[in-house]
C-alpha cells in the first residue's frame, strides 16, 4: 500500500513540476503549417501597406494631428485574438509569441490565428448575422447551426468571398444537404411556410450585407433625406427574388412575377427585376438568383469590394471605416485606406485572409490607444483613426477572455472534448445574461449596471477565479510559481496580457508576501477577480 501511495506522490508532483515548468517555458515558435506568414516581405504586399499608411499620414496632416506612437506587440496581439477569435491569447501562446523576432511577431501571429479553426468559427458567427441574423427562424426548414457551421468551413478552407456570396444568393436545393439556401429559406414565415421565401427581406440582405447600402430603407416611400434611393430601386431589387420558391425538394426557381402596389398607387402593378445601380453589369443568361449573384460579384461593381472592407475592418478594429457599416456612399470620396483595400481585394481573387493580414499589417492598425503622459488624445484623434479608436468587447468577447484567462493552456479546437462542453455552455448562459448585441453588433452602446452586477457576482467569474487546482489558472499559479514576483507577472500575462508596471508589481507583491497555503490562493483569486472586473480588461484599445 504504501508503494502505491508514494508511486502516486511521485506522479502528482512530477504533474506539478509540469506545469510550474510551463510557467516559464519557452518554446522554438513552431512553423506555420499551411501559411506563409513572411508574405508581408514580398513587394505587393509591402507596396499596399506601404500606400495605405501614406494615404493616413496624408489625411491626419490635413487634418492637423500627431499619429499616437506604435503599441507594444503583446498589445497588438491581444487586439488581433479579439477580432478575429473573439478571445485573448494564452500565457502558452504569449511565451511561443515572445520567443519570434520582434520584426516577424505580428504576420507570424496573424498566420498562427488564420490557421486556428477559432478564427474560421468566430468570423463565421460574425457574419451570419448579418447574412442571417441571430433568431432560430422557421426550424422545420432552417438551421443556424447548421449554417454557421457551413460557413466556418467555407471561412477555414478560405474560398474565395464572391464565390460563397454567389452560393448564398443563388443557391438552391435543401437547407440540409446544401446549407448555403439557409440564407434563403430563414426568411420563410414560420406562420405562412406556403408563402415561400420573402423577397423583401432578401432584397434587404443583399443590399446591406453584400453592397453596404441600405436601399431597404425606401421600401415604404421615396427618399426624403436627399439620398439617390426610390421606393421603385428596392422593388426592382426585390423581384429578382419573386420566383424563388419552396418545394419538396428545397429551394427551387420558377417563372413567377412580382407585384407591388407603391406609395399612392391604387392597384398593383407588375415589376420587372432591375439592379439599383451599374445596370450594365448585370448579365442577360441564368435564372434572375444567378444572374443578381453575377452582378453582386462583379468585379466591377465597387460596392462590393468595399462593403467586405468595411465588415472586416470592423472585425478587426471593432468599429467600420465608415459608420454605420451598411451605409458606404457609391461614389468617392471614401476614407484613406477603403479603396486601396478594396482593388487589392479585387485583384487578389477576394481573398479573405489576405485581406485581414494586409490590414494588421498597416501603421494605424498597429497605433497606440494611448498616448505618452502629458500628451492629450482628443476624440477627433480616434474619429480620424490617429489613435486605435477603444471599443466595448462584445459579450462573446467577455465570455471567451474570462474563460481563457482561468486557463494557463490554450483553449481551441484541440482542447479535451469535457474543457469544449463546458466552455460552450457556460459562455452561452454568459452571453444571454449579458446581453447580446444581436444584428446590430457595431452600433455602439455604453456599458449597464447588470452587466457589472453579473462580471462582479455572476457564477462565470466566480467559478473561475475560486480556488481549484484543477481548473482554475489563479489556484495553479498560487501554488506553483517560484515566487510572489513570478506569480504576478503570470496572472497579468494571464488576464491583461501584460506585464505589470512596476507600481502595480509592488502593491501586489506587498500584498503576496508571506502569504502561504489557504491564504496565497485568496490572494491570488482576489488579484484574478480584480483584474478581470478591471476597465482595461472590458475594453480593446
Amino acid at each position: 500500500m504504501w508503494k502505491r501511495n508514494l508511486l502516486f506522490i511521485a506522479i502528482c508532483l512530477a504533474g506539478f513540476g509540469a506545469v510550474a515548468a510551463s510557467l516559464l517555458k519557452v518554446d522554438a515558435p513552431p512553423a506555420a503549417r499551411s501559411l506563409d506568414w513572411q508574405i508581408n516581405q514580398r513587394e505587393d504586399f509591402r507596396s499596399v501597406v506601404d500606400k495605405i499608411d501614406g494615404e493616413f499620414a496624408e489625411y491626419w496632416t490635413r487634418s492637423k494631428l500627431t499619429p499616437v506612437e506604435r503599441a507594444d506587440d503583446l498589445t497588438i496581439a491581444r487586439r488581433l485574438s479579439l477580432g478575429l477569435t473573439g478571445t485573448i491569447p494564452s500565457i502558452e501562446e504569449i511565451r511561443v509569441f515572445e520567443q519570434v523576432p520582434a520584426e516577424q511577431r505580428v504576420q507570424w501571429w496573424v498566420a498562427h490565428l488564420l490557421e486556428d479553426r477559432r478564427y474560421s468559427d468566430y468570423v463565421a458567427e460574425r457574419l451570419a448575422r448579418a447574412y442571417v441574423g441571430v433568431e432560430g427562424g422557421p426550424f422545420l426548414v432552417y438551421r443556424r447551426r447548421r449554417f454557421v457551421t457551413w460557413l466556418s468551413d467555407q471561412v477555414q478552407q478560405n474560398v474565395s468571398y464572391d464565390q460563397l456570396t454567389r452560393e448564398l444568393i443563388a443557391g438552391d436545393g435543401l437547407w440540409t444537404n446544401n446549407p448555403a439556401v439557409n440564407f434563403v429559406t430563414v426568411t420563410i414565415d414560420q406562420n405562412n411556410k406556403e408563402r415561400g421565401p420573402d423577397e423583401v427581406k432578401l432584397a434587404a440582405r443583399v443590399s446591406r450585407a453584400f453592397l453596404g447600402v441600405r436601399i431597404d430603407c425606401v421600401q415604404c416611400h421615396n427618399d426624403k433625406l436627399g439620398d439617390r434611393w426610390k421606393q421603385s430601386d428596392f422593388h426592382h431589387l426585390a423581384a429578382f427574388f419573386a420566383g424563388t420558391d419552396m418545394t419538396a425538394t428545397g429551394v427551387r426557381d420558377k417563372e413567377r412575377d412580382y407585384e407591388f402596389k407603391y406609395l399612392h398607387h391604387d392597384t398593383e402593378e407588375k415589376v420587372p427585376p432591375v439592379v439599383p445601380f451599374a445596370q450594365e453589369l448585370l448579365p442577360e443568361q441564368g435564372t434572375a438568383r444567378q444572374r443578381l449573384a453575377a452582378w453582386v460579384t462583379n468585379k466591377d461593381n465597387g460596392a462590393f469590394a468595399r462593403a467586405t472592407v468595411n465588415r472586416v475592418w470592423a472585425l478587426m478594429f471593432g468599429r467600420p471605416l465608415v459608420d454605420p457599416i451598411d451605409e458606404i456612399p457609391l461614389e468617392p470620396p471614401y476614407p484613406p485606406g477603403m479603396q486601396t483595400l478594396a482593388d487589392d481585394f479585387v485583384a487578389h481573387g477576394y481573398d479573405l485572409r489576405r485581406l485581414m493580414r494586409l490590414i494588421a499589417a498597416t501603421r494605424v492598425y498597429q497605433l497606440d490607444s494611448r498616448a505618452p503622459e502629458g500628451v492629450e488624445i482628443t476624440k477627433k484623434h480616434e474619429n480620424c483613426w490617429a489613435a486605435f479608436p477603444m471599443s466595448r468587447l462584445r459579450p462573446e468577447q467577455v465570455a471567451g477572455a474570462v474563460l481563457q484567462s482561468a486557463s494557463l493552456k490554450t483553449i481551441d479546437a484541440e482542447s479535451h472534448i469535457i474543457m469544449k462542453i463546458a466552455r460552450f455552455a457556460q459562455e452561452n448562459g454568459f452571453v444571454q445574461r449579458y446581453g447580446d448585441t444581436g444584428e446590430d453588433e457595431f452600433v455602439d452602446r455604453g456599458g449597464t449596471i447588470p452587466q457589472r452586477l453579473l462580471m462582479m457576482n455572476g457564477n462565470m467569474v466566480k467559478d473561475r477565479t475560486k480556488e481549484n487546482l484543477v481548473m482554475n489558472a489563479a489556484t495553479r499559479i498560487a501554488v506553483l510559481a517560484p515566487d510572489d514576483a513570478t506569480a504576478i507577472e503570470t496572472a497579468y500575462l494571464a488576464v491583461l496580457s501584460r506585464r505589470p508596471t512596476d507600481a502595480e508589481r509592488e502593491h501586489f507583491v506587498t500584498r503576496l508576501k508571506d502569504t502561504k497555503g489557504p491564504s496565497r490562493n485568496r490572494a491570488l483569486e482576489d488579484l484574478y477577480w480584480v483584474l478581470i472586473n478591471s476597465t482595461e480588461f472590458s475594453w480593446d484599445h
